[in-house]
């Protein structure tokens, strides 16, 4: 289904009825990834998924967006829906909104139940090598990107930057690569004991891209707080370990 939000035009799913469940999906994914989860979760209850601006089949940002960007956006969907009450899954960057969005005051909705699926928002701490890493990398931009050395090496920079950068990074327009720079670089960790609503968080041990070890920091913040481990799945355990997922989830939407 289609709707249009703002300059927008977003793609989204709604499936099942009952009780509604808002799912985010994480950076670089779209809805169709989310099927099984969808499936599950559509079985008793109303679920409302959307492919976020610039990836799946919703148009990009008119420019580079931040987190709060996303934030906006997100509210005015929900909001074109009349929702005051719902829950919400999110995965990886979905963490990142719905940290942001919970810490808002005077929410014109109630989010009562949170599912964080190997969710972002804790800002990873460098290394002393990590940080020469980047310093050096810093240096070697500002100098191939002077005029003469621009000039004899052309392509220097964007090498360089496609050396040094992810696969996410490296596969998106320039538009969601700035985006990208904006919403890595913030850390959510202070806003993390503001959720208050019961919170399952499920989380591979093997995820690289947001350890295991962040999911034990927000079990430590979050008050109403509980962890199930995918013992051997990776950033995207909700596929790797999908009975496992779907079992907690129903669990937990059902008790």
């Amino acid at each position: 289904m289609i709707k249009k939000i703002d300059s927008i035009t977003v793609n989204y799913i709604e499936e099942g009825e009952g009780e509604v469940i808002v799912l985010l999906h994480g950076w670089g994914a779209n809805i169709t990834l989310y099927a099984g989860i969808i499936n599950v979760l559509a079985q008793g209850h109303r679920v409302i998924a959307l492919d976020m601006p610039g990836f799946g089949k919703t148009s990009e940002p008119p420019e580079p967006w931040c987190v709060d960007d996303y934030v906006d956006f997100v509210m005015k969907f929900i909001e074109s829906f009349g929702l005051v009450r719902f829950s919400v899954v999110v995965h990886s960057f979905g963490g990142r909104v719905f940290f942001k969005m919970n810490a808002i005051e005077n929410l014109p909705f109630t989010i009562e139940r949170a599912v964080l699926i190997d969710s972002a928002g804790i800002l990873p701490r460098k290394s002393f090598w990590q940080k020469l890493s980047l310093r050096c990398y810093k240096i070697g931009r500002a100098v191939m990107s002077t005029k003469v050395l621009h000039f004899l090496y052309p392509d220097a920079v964007d090498n360089m930057r496609r050396k040094r950068g992810s696969a996410d990074y490296n596969s998106a327009t320039p538009t969601m690569r700035a985006t990208l720079v904006k919403v890595v670089n913030e850390d959510l960790e202070p806003l993390m004991h503001l959720v208050k609503c019961p919170t399952l968080l499920i989380w591979g041990d093997k995820d690289t891209a947001t350890p295991l070890s962040d999911a034990k920091r927000m079990e430590e913040l979050i008050p109403e707080a509980g962890l199930v481990v995918c013992e051997g799945a990776g950033h995207f355990s909700f596929a790797e370990q999908a009975p496992k997922v779907h079992a907690a989830l129903a669990a937990f939407f059902s008790s």
